[in-house]
């Protein structure tokens, strides 16, 4: 599943389409260390965007280089569309289903098992043994996307076909000998609503080792903040939540709220990026693997914790939950705030959110 674009904020807005490395500006005072931005689009179907502080621009585009490098690894591991020479990845997996166990890296071991047990102790709401039904939403929305005067919502006697073909206990993980087995030959894996931010991540964690210690990642929506802003005048980094009815862009209209972070990955799943209209119906691609249909509680929702791959989870999971038992959730999880916004447009916050909101007084600037 794709997630919603958080615009990025480190004093300005940077959200860029762009490639290379590009030199920021900066207040007129002497600085130790410069700010660069970096972009690439070749990962993850989406623009990922690193933003750092470093002595030089080399010593910038080396770090970066790297991340890129490894971005490109993990998409290549997690794609569930294509093969590569000498990879075993998702793909991979969901062509041996019911016919034998797959060796895998690591990063792919590491990742099923931590949603199965996220699935399990966390909330029922994203599965990533859905790729069955989630197969068939994708097909209708290119058809959709194709001719929309046809657009249709697929039949509910496909979706439960095929969601009998979705059980996660038939995802044997063999961590001894690294492999993974769907036992039913009909299912297959879709890791997409927690691929990004498992690999944005990892590749933090990665680079941090590397001496890269001021920065944000953003992949597709999945904003991952490390260390502090190195330019004298901040102690946290600021990142834009987008407004469901805003247009992506610069303008104070497509900021719903800006909140300030260090050390910590914002996403925000919700039903206006990736969507088809079959009528007047927005039909959008989160799905409630209870009913099979786009959940209909809220516009966005927006989780704050310091795992990106665990607010990837969250995110999805806390948007197709009624908002009592969402929100009971989220508070009985160490670490974790969120952000709702309705249908009717209010907005709901954990007291943790309120207290890094712009518009509750939150400031990214270090205290005098």
């Amino acid at each position: 599943m794709k997630k919603i674009i958080p615009i990025l904020m480190t004093g300005i807005l940077i959200f860029a389409f762009f490639t290379g490395c590009q030199k920021q500006q900066e207040p007129e005072k002497e600085q130790v260390y410069d700010k660069f931005s970096y972009t690439f689009l070749d990962t993850f179907d989406t623009v990922t965007q690193v933003v750092g502080y470093a002595k030089t621009e080399e010593e910038f585009n080396g770090y970066a280089e790297k991340i890129h490098e490894r971005m490109l690894e993990l998409h290549q591991l997690y794609d569930k569309y294509n093969t590569y020479e000498g990879k075993n990845n998702i793909k991979t997996i969901n062509d041996n289903a019911g016919i034998q166990p797959v060796k895998v890296d690591k990063e792919i071991i590491d990742l099923i098992l931590m949603t199965k047990e996220m699935y399990e102790n966390v909330g029922k709401k994203t599965n990533v043994a859905l790729g069955s039904v989630l197969k068939i939403w994708s097909e209708y929305r290119d058809e959709a996307e194709a001719n929309p005067a046809e657009a249709k919502i697929p039949p509910m006697d496909i979706l439960l076909e095929a969601n009998g073909h979705t059980d996660i206990n038939k995802v044997i993980v063999d961590e001894k000998n690294s492999t993974v087995y769907l036992e039913d030959p009909l299912m297959s894996l879709d890791v997409g609503a927690v691929a990004k931010g498992y690999a944005t991540e990892i590749v933090v964690k990665e680079i941090i080792q590397e001496g890269f210690t001021s920065g944000i990642i953003s992949a597709g929506g999945n904003i991952r903040a490390f260390g502090k802003p190195m330019d004298g005048i901040r102690d946290k980094w600021g990142v834009g939540i987008q407004n469901p009815d805003g247009v992506l862009g610069t303008s104070d209209e497509s900021i719903l709220e800006t909140v300030f972070l260090t050390d910590a990955s914002v996403v925000t799943s919700g039903d206006y990026q990736r969507f088809y209209m079959v009528g007047d119906t927005r039909v959008h691609h989160l799905i409630d693997p209870v009913t099979l249909m786009p959940g209909d509680y809220f516009r966005a929702v927006s989780i704050v914790t310091e795992n990106s791959g665990k607010a990837d989870f969250l995110s999805t999971t806390v948007f197709l939950m009624p908002y009592e038992e969402g929100r009971a959730l989220v508070e009985s999880l160490d670490g974790v705030e969120a952000l709702w916004v309705f249908k009717d447009g209010s907005i709901q916050t954990t007291e943790g959110m309120d207290k890094i909101m712009k518009s509750k007084g939150a400031s990214g600037a270090i205290a005098k």
